[in-house]
């Protein structure tokens, strides 16, 4: 597989695990208000199935970790709306109902937000091995969509006011607190994020003091604060390519090492942005797979063993 490793915990990937990759969307449903995901699994009839005999990707990302494939089977998928007034946000919930482990995650997506396929995919994907995923809209409506003309981008991006995110996220943290002190667990979280999420995540867990999140993943974050990232206090697992110029291994080896607690960074020989969740070839197809069980380890790691 060849390693190569730097000064610091840095690991430079060129690697082919799986050659299969995840290929559908994850239905769309109505909303339902304040669910209560791990005390009521009979209660909401919109659990959906998929059956992994069709899809060969699916199989082998649950037999990678000794999950039968039974569990990827069943897993619920829910709209919320969360929050109340001025707070009020959409999300949705995907949540493990035959092995659930009473871990939680919060994902934040890249800037195509919560409804794109790719990113309700992936969230999925991490709900089979266990997870309980809740992926807010973070645009409140307004995600980017790639008909909109890219001279447009600047302008968008800057109408989405960064407090008024951080409120989001917030409240979207408060409500699976909530939930997990309703059914009486631990309120210990997981945090994912890709691209815009994954920037935002060093925010997050800055403001949070390790209050709430115990261990967090980012894929290709950008825009990070670097005096955001000296008061976090649980460890970041970073993934990324050498080819991303929007999230350069020189920040990223930097971030490491001012968070520290045990961080690490990943990087994968020649991949460019998004190819974790947005593969764009086979070379793509087969790091995603390998990015996909580092993350999975990391957050078992963090939220199972350590619990």
């Amino acid at each position: 597989m060849g390693l190569t490793s730097t000064t610091t915990t840095t690991t430079l990937l060129s690697a082919s695990l799986c050659t299969a990759r995840r290929d559908f969307p994850p239905p769309r449903h109505t909303h339902h208000h304040h669910f209560r995901f791990l005390s009521t699994f009979g209660t909401c009839n919109l659990n959906w199935q998929v059956s992994l005999g069709k899809n060969r990707a699916e199989r082998e990302r649950c037999r990678a970790v000794e999950v039968e494939d039974e569990a990827c089977e069943l897993v619920n998928g829910v709209e919320l709306s969360i929050g109340e007034g001025d707070d009020n946000i959409q999300a949705y919930l995907f949540k493990a109902v035959k092995n659930n482990n009473g871990a939680g995650v919060l994902l934040l997506s890249d800037i195509f937000g919560f409804q794109d396929s790719a990113t309700r995919d992936f969230a999925y994907q991490v709900a089979c091995h266990g997870y309980n995923v809740l992926v807010p809209d973070l645009f409140r409506g307004d995600p980017w969509a790639k008909s909109r003309p890219k001279t447009m981008f600047e302008q968008w991006l800057a109408s989405q006011d960064p407090q008024r995110v951080a409120n989001d996220i917030e409240t979207s943290m408060k409500w699976m607190v909530d939930e997990f002190t309703a059914a009486g667990i631990s309120n210990k979280l997981g945090i994912i994020g890709f691209c815009f999420g994954g920037g935002r995540l060093i925010d997050v867990l800055a403001a949070d003091q390790g209050a709430c999140f115990s261990t967090a993943v980012s894929f290709y974050g950008t825009n990070m604060d670097r005096a955001a990232a000296s008061k976090v206090k649980v460890p970041v697992l970073f993934i990324s390519g050498d080819n991303d110029p929007l999230c350069p291994v020189s920040v990223l080896s930097e971030f490491e090492m001012i968070i520290g607690k045990g961080s690490k960074v990943v990087i994968f020989k020649g991949r460019g942005h998004g190819f974790a969740h947005r593969p764009g070839s086979l070379e793509d197809d087969e790091d995603a797979e390998q990015a996909f069980t580092l993350m999975r380890n990391w957050l078992h790691d963090g939220l199972v063993v350590n619990s």
